[in-house]
């Protein structure tokens, strides 16, 4: 964004030099990324002093003078001026300097005397017209020092390096509310030479309305959310007075004509591009908002023919496209010296189609550069006011007529600002009044919120973003104006000491970091895969509103498809030993509410469960009981004190993963699209709990305060270390091959009762002695008492009572060979 020094201080009076108006914008607005000095054609130009001056011998209106210009001796000067005097300080131009009106200075002879240069009058330095004598100066500078740098001559050109959410900054009023803010002054819009036309009454309507003779219409509000016409009759279309072509010079943009310069200067005034039209070239006494059809043309005011299609919106008349909207006009209906009558357009377009226009006919311009980036919606009636009062004053003419098409306006929403937040993100209190003096000076409304008045320091404000700030929509970017418009500087730079917090960590993040260390600690690998895939039926999955692609529109339903593409993704670069985990969310959709939103753990393993080693000639390969002690490992963490059961089941899911009868997970075999040479792969996903959408903001609302919950941590519970012996007994029993060994465990801890410690299924056998349709499953049971020494005898009694239960309800009997 080029801005005008002189036209910056002529919004808001200050003393500031550019190098001051920099260090400000840079501190509290924007990065200033170079200040460019307009008058670079007055560069070798320096200060010099008359040491002596005496008439010329040959002459009754020359001198001759010797000017210390900084050099080593004196030069010889030959000077008409009858103001020259000795000691006085004058600009110097030194032989071999171009003048801006183009002279070269050369060493030559006047009337017999050598002349090395010339002192300069304020004419000839392009400073204004007297010529009558040579510009005397006032400054404290020494011969030799570069005129540029002594005396303030011409404008500076501040180079602001505007972010895209900042458009409002993309005019010199918006940098100059900014500048007001920071020195304390005030934003006024200077007045034009002229009295002020007078203005109609302004036709509204919601898609079309008249301006006069000219109807105005919008086929679609998503075209242009506001369209703004007038019609000015009698206008003399000639070139621009000087301070305008300044004025547009100094931005660096080219005068055309008074008509043209005058919607230039307000575009770079106030930030709103604005356009006009021939009203003689229009036909069919319309004006129309629409998209274009494939196939039209227009030839652009750069002389380009353009061909047209429907993302591109257009401003037609009757028959034809006279302009590409938010872009450039066409040629058709330009603004020429035989213009009399003229149709002036102010409106916001639409940012996505300005884009898709600009991109389409590979043209940006200064229109399209800040509709891209959004207008404020509440300008179009100053802005407009603004350029055909300038108009009228450069062009002469009068307004006619003014029509005004709108769709319903979006107003900015109140927002909350609580004075105890901003002291806890900045780490410097910082109070309500000045909260609301730094807000208010930049057109922010701000009121203390009813019944908070008296809490000082934990006051809450209501504040309201003007029109022009669409960025300011949450607390947070509340705080970062607050911080900026304060300084920076005023907080402390020191690390600010730790203290230990007062809020408990969530209980999911506390168990999602004791799993990560536990799984890293197996040998996995922890993956990020981002939580997108290609879905199937929308009423399964949980579309995305704005996906980052088509093909991966919708959020995940379990953890172990995104590990299975990150394993499909190493073995086509032949990396076929893989042991990943992921902690994430998974989502399934609900009707009428906000999507199921639940917190897992996977893992996912194949190939190779150690690496080569020379001790032996194969490392084993992962199988499905490495998957079930990684699951083991994983409930016992996550589920410490509940009654867990890994419950065989069938097809691809090797086992269901029960806590208290309910699954929570499941350890499965993982289907990939894997070369031949490929090994299984076991993967295994357990639930760590639901996150309550209770908790989530609603848009533009600050996020409700976690209130206290009955979830319990999950801590595992501890026992006193023993101080009686332990027993053990070993079972082996004859099993039929069809029943699950889950089902004799069940039977085995509940006739053991509360003595029993730990069960450990430790082998099985088939083979001699063991009949066709039976295996043998042998167990270890740890009994313990926690008060005294069992006696054989009650360990007997417990065996004996064992075997008969099992032989009852299962037909089970012990093995003896």
């Amino acid at each position: 964004m080029n801005v005008s020094h002189e036209w910056l201080r002529a919004l808001v009076p200050h003393s500031l030099t550019p190098q001051q108006v920099r260090d400000v914008l840079t501190m509290r607005v924007a990065t200033v990324d170079e200040l460019v000095p307009l008058r670079e054609d007055l560069a070798p130009i320096v200060i010099g002093r008359v040491v002596q001056a005496a008439r010329h011998p040959d002459s009754d209106h020359l001198w001759v003078t010797k000017v210390d210009a900084g050099g080593p001796e004196p030069l010889d000067v030959v000077c008409g001026a009858p103001n020259v005097r000795e000691g006085a300080l004058y600009p110097f131009a030194p032989t071999g300097t171009t003048m801006p009106g183009g002279l070269k200075i050369e060493k030559r002879k006047i009337r017999g005397q050598w002349s090395n240069g010339m002192l300069c009058s304020a004419r000839e330095l392009g400073l204004g017209e007297n010529h009558e004598g040579i510009l005397e100066l006032d400054v404290d500078a020494r011969p030799g020092t570069r005129f540029l740098a002594a005396v303030p001559a011409g404008d500076t050109r501040i180079v602001v390096d505007v972010l895209p959410n900042r458009p409002d900054l993309l005019s010199h009023l918006g940098i100059a509310r900014e500048l007001a803010a920071a020195i304390d002054a005030a934003v006024t819009l200077p007045r034009f030479d002229g009295a002020a036309p007078a203005l109609p009454a302004t036709v509204v309507g919601k898609a079309e309305a008249r301006a006069g003779e000219v109807s105005v219409r919008v086929e679609d509000a998503e075209l242009a959310s506001r369209y703004m016409g007038a019609v000015v009759r009698g206008v003399k279309v000639a070139p621009s007075p000087e301070w305008l072509v300044e004025r547009l010079r100094s931005v660096g943009v080219r005068s055309i004509n008074n008509v043209v310069d005058a919607t230039n200067y307000v575009l770079h005034e106030m930030g709103q591009p604005t356009h006009a039209f021939d009203l003689s070239k229009l036909g069919g006494g319309s004006v129309v908002v629409r998209a274009a059809r494939k196939g039209e043309t227009i030839t652009t005011l750069d002389g380009a023919t353009r061909t047209l299609d429907e993302r591109i919106t257009v401003i037609a008349d009757g028959s034809r496209p006279q302009a590409v909207a938010g872009v450039m006009g066409g040629r058709d209906s330009e603004v020429t010296e035989s213009t009399t009558d003229l149709f002036v357009e102010v409106a916001i377009f639409d940012p996505r189609r300005t884009r898709a226009a600009r991109r389409a006919l590979g043209l940006s311009t200064d229109a399209s550069y800040r509709f891209e980036r959004t207008i404020d919606p509440e300008l179009p009636p100053a802005a407009l006011e603004r350029v055909v009062s300038l108009i009228v004053a450069l062009a002469g003419g009068r307004v006619d007529a003014i029509a005004d098409v709108q769709s319903a306006p979006r107003r900015p929403q109140p927002l909350t600002l609580r004075v105890a937040r901003v002291r806890k993100l900045l780490g410097e209190a910082v109070p309500a009044a000045d909260i609301r003096r730094v807000l208010g000076a930049i057109g922010f409304e701000v009121a203390p919120a009813p019944g908070t008045e008296m809490l000082v320091g934990e006051e809450e404000l209501t504040v309201l973003p003007p029109s022009w700030r669409g960025d300011t929509v949450d607390e947070i970017d509340l705080v970062e104006e607050v911080a900026r418009l304060v300084g920076y500087d005023r907080f402390p730079s020191d690390l600010r000491p730790a203290r230990p917090s007062a809020v408990p960590d969530a209980p999911h993040w506390l168990l999602a970091g004791r799993l990560r260390d536990e799984l890293v600690g197996l040998g996995l690998y922890e993956a990020r895969p981002i939580p997108f895939v290609a879905g199937g039926e929308e009423s399964d999955f949980v579309r995305v509103l704005n996906p980052i692609a088509e093909n991966e529109a919708f959020l995940r339903r379990d953890l172990l498809d995104s590990l299975a593409r990150r394993a499909e993704y190493n073995l086509t670069r032949m990396q076929g030993d893989v042991r990943l985990f992921e902690i994430g969310n998974a989502f399934s959709a609900r009707k009428d509410t906000l999507p199921r939103e639940e917190l897992r753990v996977a893992a996912l393993v194949m190939g190779a469960r150690r690496p080569v080693h020379f001790t032996e000639s194969k490392p084993p390969a992962y199988d499905e009981w490495d998957a079930k002690a990684i699951a083991e490992r994983i409930v016992a963490m996550v589920y410490p004190n509940a009654r867990t059961e890994l419950a065989p089941a069938g097809g691809e899911v090797l086992w269901a993963i029960l806590v208290a009868g309910k699954s929570v997970g499941r350890v499965t075999r993982v289907r990939l699209d894997a070369p031949v040479w490929a090994a299984p792969a076991f993967g295994v996903e357990v639930s760590l709990g639901v996150i309550s959408s209770e908790r989530v903001a609603q848009p533009g609302r600050n996020a409700p305060q976690r209130a206290a919950t009955s979830e319990q941590r999950r801590h595992p519970a501890y026992r006193p270390i023993p101080t009686t012996p332990a027993v053990e007994l070993d079972l082996a029993l004859l099993v039929p091959e069809e029943m699950h060994a889950a089902i004799v465990e069940e039977v085995l801890r509940r006739g053991a009762g509360d003595l029993l410690e730990r069960l450990v299924l430790f082998d099985e056998y088939r083979g001699k002695g063991v009949e066709a349709g039976m295996r043998s499953l042998a167990w270890r049971l740890t009994l313990r008492h926690p008060e005294r020494t069992l006696r054989d005898k009650e360990v007997e009694g417990r065996r004996e009572k064992l075997l008969k239960t099992l032989e009852h309800e299962l037909g089970i009997r012990q093995r003896t060979a």
